[in-house]
């Protein structure tokens, strides 16, 4: 059984900006769920229950977007499962507020079971499975045989599995993850990613045959456009 819920209260005063849960109705909650329907919309020919989420390098907003997208994939009465795979700056347990003394580490080490090992949140069918504790060799640990045993428990109970990766031009994790998932989103920011960043890490996907499903460009000024975000073909 999952572990109990964090008080709500206690969250909203912590957590990061979860905008789809305690803003519904602001233009950006709209864009998630505009990014939530196109993701289904790409899954028309072939079912996409698990997704990885990435930018091509630290601090565009990936983290924010993978807990949002969750959020809103898990307010269409889907069960979702996040699971953090940032296993070098993990911030899965931040935004949700739950411990991360063990967590998914744990789980493909075979030292926890999966349902006894993620947390239930204050939004209705997303559950949370933090990195639990860091390992010496992520990329071993990420490309064992028991990751991919991990991904079939995992899909076999959840409708969604979201994977939060590390940046791609930072380390080969989100490649790794990639050959495992049946789609990935790429997030770039505003004013920020240089656009041979983001063709590095397209390339760096391409290598190892990703499902890229498309490109969520983040933090655009609302002077420039109407919305934060925009979902669209890489």
């Amino acid at each position: 059984m999952a572990r109990s819920k964090a008080n709500k209260q206690e969250m909203s005063d912590k957590q990061r900006a979860l905008i789809t849960e305690f803003d519904k109705r602001s233009p950006i909650s709209e864009q998630y769920r505009t990014l939530r329907t196109n993701i289904q919309f790409a899954s028309v020919d072939k079912e996409i229950k698990t997704l990885m989420v990435t930018s091509s390098s630290p601090g565009e907003g990936k983290s924010t977007t993978v807990a949002n997208l969750s959020i809103v994939l898990a307010q269409q009465d889907n069960k979702v499962l996040l699971v953090d795979t940032d296993l070098r700056k993990p911030t899965v347990h931040f935004s949700f507020q739950v411990p991360n003394q063990a967590g998914f580490t744990n789980v493909v080490t075979n030292k926890a079971s999966l349902e006894d090992s993620v947390f239930e949140t204050s939004i209705e069918r997303l559950d949370v499975l933090p990195s639990g504790p860091l390992p010496p060799n992520p990329s071993e640990l990420l490309g064992s045989a028991r990751m991919k045993k991990f991904v079939r428990d995992a899909t076999a109970v959840y409708d969604y599995v979201i994977f939060d990766a590390p940046p791609v031009n930072a380390v080969t994790d989100p490649q790794i993850i990639a050959g495992l998932v049946d789609g990935t989103i790429l997030v770039v920011r505003s004013g920020q990613t240089e656009e041979e960043h983001a063709q590095k890490a397209v390339e760096s996907l391409r290598k190892v045959d990703a499902n890229i499903l498309g490109a969520v460009l983040n933090d655009r000024a609302m002077e420039e456009s109407q919305y934060y975000y925009y979902y669209g073909e890489s």
